[in-house]
């Protein structure tokens, strides 16, 4: 970009001085915190100069489908496909969220996205005495192949796009997906669709572990050279930063720390092996877009740019595909609130609006009643119907990065990448992110942010409508699901049924040679797919590798 910088600087303060001042002196402005929802201040205008004499558009935004992929990752973005509407579902029992797949598939839902229960989540079978209470309440219960099995009944895995947001145990549900797969007589390398798998951030913000961070990292490397050889189209982690926004981070903060757990895995898969530009093109990113539209598309915007440099630059990647940053966004479950619950559709669609002018590959909207209950059909409807008018109505999709050439875009898009920056440089001088989770760093960063936003809702610095302004008194709320005490235990007399007609020798067998296997430097997909078709459950393979690698022990930082 050519600009005269003094010129442009006694432009707008000739503009200060004849039209703003007059105004300000007579009549201010509105005593508000000028500020994004992460407290990034704000000016009042921008304009060239905010962007500096020597901002280049070409080194800085470009064309979409090229590096730096400022705009975009594909050269038609929107005017050649859709992104996938992916509405995340999963409760009770595997033939209830079968149901509830096929209700949304049938109303013009493009990709499934599978919620699991707390005990799945953590590696628990329904019959764990810690399970108690908690089977199916927040997602569905998959404790075998046999859950599994119903969960995609009717449902021909070559033609769907599954995406499912699972951790510690992902390898092990991974192992079961293929094995359904296989009894489909689906060829695993038609397989398309994502798994989270990304333990790191587990440790940083959503505390959903079992071992310690290298063996985690050790299977997820496993994962993904198996994926390389046999599952070519599935994207082996979604790399999230939604859950570390959900703990209370700033954007910038979401930014830099996923893009720093995005570069321990590189770094994890090409020293076990695998040529970086072999597994790289399927990673994926996972983004959580917040209340403050513009903040969340210049975040959106700078991932990009930032993951192309530092795939080319610092990984020496050489695929185009390898320095690409695709990613799903889902809107704030942490910004819906109980109070006033309808306002939450208005929140939705500036949070998903923002998904899509920020360039997203796939996205999920929440529901209404998210803060109650698990959604209910009639919110699921309205909140995939959301993404539909956006789609289909609003014209946004009508041309590419609509925003680009704003100067506040533009600006903020540089400052986010420039922050993120840094705390990545502030990282890779603990000598990594796997130390610095182990110091404590990302984790104390994210708490002090939460503690500070906490602070600004309360002093009402930071608004809330319904929450901490605008209240009123609620006369009703909506009808919400519910989740019985029977899905717990017709899961239970499921499970004991499975274990008691399975052969539990071939099971034993499975088991053993897992954890064999871990003990060496086999890679353990075969050994957990082979566990799995005989029914071995979540909870046995989990178990079965603790003895080899240990149970993960957070140590509390202050």
């Amino acid at each position: 970009m050519k600009d005269d910088g003094h010129k442009g600087s006694r432009t707008r303060g000739k503009w200060e001085n004849r039209t703003l001042r007059p105004v300000t002196e007579k009549s201010g402005e509105r005593d508000v915190d000028y500020s994004t929802v992460s407290s990034l201040p704000i000016d009042r205008l921008y304009t060239p100069e905010d962007l500096g004499p020597d901002w280049d558009f070409h080194e800085k935004v470009g064309f979409p489908g090229e590096y730096p992929f400022t705009r975009g990752v594909y050269p038609t973005m929107y005017r050649g496909r859709l992104w996938t509407m992916r509405q995340f579902a999963g409760f009770g029992s595997a033939a209830q969220t079968n149901q509830r797949f096929k209700y949304l598939l049938g109303q013009g839902q493009t990709g499934l996205s599978v919620a699991f229960d707390l005990p799945t989540l953590m590696g628990r079978d329904s019959d764990d005495h810690m399970a108690r209470g908690e089977v199916g309440r927040e997602g569905v219960a998959i404790d075998s192949l046999a859950d599994m099995e119903v969960l995609f009944d009717g449902i021909p895995l070559d033609q769907v796009s599954t995406s499912m947001t699972i951790n510690a145990p992902a390898a092990v549900i991974f192992c079961m997906y293929l094995a359904v797969a296989e009894k489909q007589g689906v060829p695993l390398e038609k397989l398309n669709g994502t798994l989270q798998n990304d333990i790191l951030k587990e440790y940083i913000a959503q505390k959903e572990w079992i071992y310690p961070p290298k063996p985690s990292i050790r299977i997820i490397t496993d994962l993904i050279g198996f994926c390389t050889r046999s599952v070519p189209k599935w994207n082996t982690i979604s790399i999230s930063g939604y859950h570390i926004r959900e703990a209370g981070s700033t954007a910038v903060q979401e930014l830099a720390f996923t893009i720093a757990d995005g570069i321990g895995y590189v770094q994890a898969g090409i020293e076990a092996g695998l040529p970086v530009d072999a597994f790289a093109p399927r990673l994926s990113f996972f983004w959580n877009s917040h209340n403050d539209f513009f903040e969340e598309i210049a975040k959106m915007r700078a991932s990009r740019r930032m993951w192309a440099r530092i795939m080319r630059e610092r990984f020496g990647a050489g695929d185009p595909r390898s320095w690409m940053c695709r990613f799903h966004t889902q809107t704030a479950g942490y910004s819906l609130t109980a109070q006033q619950p309808y306002n939450n559709v208005v929140r939705v669609t500036t949070q998903a609006l923002a998904a899509v002018l920020g360039g997203t590959q796939s996205l999920h909207t929440n529901s209404l009643d998210e803060t109650l209950a698990l959604p209910s059909e009639d919110a699921v409807t309205i909140a995939l119907r959301t993404q539909q008018i956006l789609a289909e109505e609003s014209g946004v999709t009508n041309t590419i990065d609509p925003l680009a050439g704003s100067y506040f875009v533009e600006a903020l898009t540089d400052r986010m990448e420039r922050e993120a920056m840094e705390y990545i440089d502030r990282i890779d001088e603990l000598g990594g992110i796997v130390p610095a989770i182990e110091n404590g760093f990302p984790q104390k960063e994210i708490a002090d942010a939460a503690y500070r936003y906490q602070q600004q809702l309360e002093d009402a610095s930071k608004v809330v409508v319904g929450v901490n302004k605008h209240r009123m008194e609620e006369k009703s709320r909506p009808d919400t699901l519910k989740i019985g005490h029977e899905v717990e235990e017709q899961q239970l007399q499921r499970l004991q049924q499975l274990k008691s007609s399975r052969d539990q020798e071939a099971v034993k067998r499975c088991l053993a040679a897992l954890a064999d296997g871990a003990g060496g430097e086999e890679n353990l997909l075969p050994l957990m797919l082979a566990a799995v078709r005989e029914y071995a459950t979540v909870g046995e393979v989990s178990a079965a590798l603790v003895p080899v690698f240990g149970r993960y022990r957070e140590v509390s930082i202050i």
